[in-house]
């Protein structure tokens, strides 16, 4: 729990074994993992790390699917899984330190990679660089411009 960026609880009941294996398997692919545990044990385990929050909320059967690296894309996958699964359900978890409920975990999946709003800041801040380079180039085009004009009227006037 003290390595946890993710913590999202959910509800297995009426799954059956090959259901929460297949769970597990979708899960290790985006380097996550589930859990099923007591529940006096999970709240011990959470005492003291960022999954704290979430120590009043584990009651009755609760499994914990845990991100080590990505805290979004645990909410990303249990949802994910969740559309596929009628009996699994999200009841909420805990991102970077923070309790959010089922709602604010649907949010959060719905929610760009982290890549994709680094990319989108990347393009934000480059766009007035962009602009200004735009402009600064129109401005010697038209100097530019302006000379050649000039130097014509001049070779036609003689001079």
């Amino acid at each position: 729990m003290t390595r946890a960026k993710g913590l999202v609880l959910t509800g297995y009941k009426g799954m059956t074994v090959g259901e929460i294996t297949e769970l597990r398997e979708a899960l290790r692919k985006d380097e996550l993992e589930y859990k099923v545990v007591k529940n006096t044990l999970a709240r011990i385990a959470t005492e003291g790390t960022p999954a704290e929050p979430a120590k009043e909320h584990i009651t009755g059967p609760i499994g914990m699917a845990l991100g080590y690296t990505d805290a979004a894309q645990v909410a990303k996958s249990t949802i994910e899984f969740a559309k596929k699964n009628d009996k699994f359900k999200v009841l909420g978890g805990v991102i970077e330190g923070a309790y959010c409920d089922a709602a604010a975990i649907k949010k959060i999946a719905d929610l760009p990679s982290r890549e994709v709003l680094l990319s989108m800041m990347a393009g934000t801040f480059n766009a007035p660089a962009t602009k200004l380079a735009g402009l600064l180039n129109a401005t010697v085009a038209r100097l530019g411009y302006a000379l050649s004009s000039l130097k014509d009227q001049k070779a036609a006037a003689g001079e």
